[in-house]
């Protein structure tokens, strides 16, 4: 089953249970695929995005959400902070488990040594082997750092 299959399947059994926030979440997650579809049909003239373009938009859906967090959290707003962690919940689970940081470490080595490379240049390639085999399971963010340090030693 598609992650697009997935999220329809859960639409529809949130509107049968009737949780109106889940049903929220799982709309605005049905509304950006749709959006990446038309997108993509105005660029390639394909019908639709595969699963890894939908995870790289549920990725987004999270990290956005999460900068919301931390702005409503400073700013005194608990009850909008709470919602965008509850819609966060929801997003998450169609993302594949998260890798741990022994797990992000041993990706960061094998990509290293799978392209062979040796200085800060070549980091471009590292990220893009990564993004190719763990997209929506690592945080790119902070991995970037943590891939210069490695390759500064």
């Amino acid at each position: 089953m598609t992650l697009r299959e997935r999220v329809n399947t859960a639409l529809k059994q949130a509107m049968k249970d009737r949780e109106a926030e889940r049903l929220a979440t799982l709309r605005l997650i049905n509304a950006a695929i749709k959006d990446q579809d038309i997108a993509a049909r105005a660029k390639d003239g394909d019908t639709e995005v595969g699963d890894a373009d939908v995870l790289a938009i549920l990725g987004k859906m999270t990290k956005q959400r999460q900068e919301s967090v931390r702005a409503y959290e400073e700013g005194g707003r608990i009850d909008l902070a709470e919602r965008e962690s509850a819609e966060i919940a929801v997003i998450s689970e169609f993302l594949p488990r998260q890798l741990s940081d022994e797990e992000v470490s041993a990706a960061i080595e094998e990509a290293i040594e799978q392209t062979g490379a040796s200085s800060i240049r070549d980091m471009g390639k590292i990220m893009g082997e990564l993004k190719g085999k763990y997209t929506g399971q690592m945080d790119f963010g902070a991995v970037g750092p943590r891939i210069k340090n490695r390759l500064c030693q």
